[in-house]
């Protein structure tokens, strides 16, 4: 298991929310990003439950279970192997916490920098159970289709 994976659940005053502080939301997304660049879907994989969900806007539906979302993760980290996300911030959430992200990613010689956010929570051993990512990616697709016209 991914060391920031460990952490240990907070609870609220009545006992009843089980939560990240923001500061180990940062511990573990210090670990769990830098796993989306260098195009490793086995690494990105290893911080996801067996029956994880996932989904994107490539990927409204989503996929459900770690053999599907290594598949998409192949594909998706092969077409984008120099990506870099880092945490803007992390808010606690209901057995994990939401992550505004900043990606930059390379397309053709430029790099576009676009800010979005994901939730992301945790089962009981500290594996990513539910992941779901939102953002504009208006100008992503534009930066591809004016690539393709070229």
């Amino acid at each position: 298991m991914p060391k920031a994976a460990q952490q240990v659940f907070h609870h609220n005053d009545g006992g009843h929310m089980k939560y990240l502080s923001a500061v180990e939301a940062g511990k573990f997304a210090e670990q769990w990003l830098p796993a989306w660049s260098g195009n490793d879907p086995v690494r990105l994989a290893d911080f996801y439950a067996d029956d994880a969900f996932y989904l994107d806007p490539g990927i409204p539906h989503g996929v459900k279970g770690k053999k599907d979302l290594l598949a998409y993760f192949r594909k998706l980290l092969a077409v984008n192997p120099n990506w870099v996300w880092r945490q803007i911030e992390g808010i606690p959430l209901e057995d994990g916490f939401l992550n505004k992200w900043l990606a930059r990613i390379p397309v053709g010689s430029a790099t576009l920098e676009i800010v979005g956010v994901c939730f992301v929570q945790l089962d009981d051993a500290g594996k990513i159970r539910r992941n779901e990512v939102y953002f504009d990616r208006s100008r992503l697709l534009a930066e591809i289709a004016g690539l393709k016209n070229q």
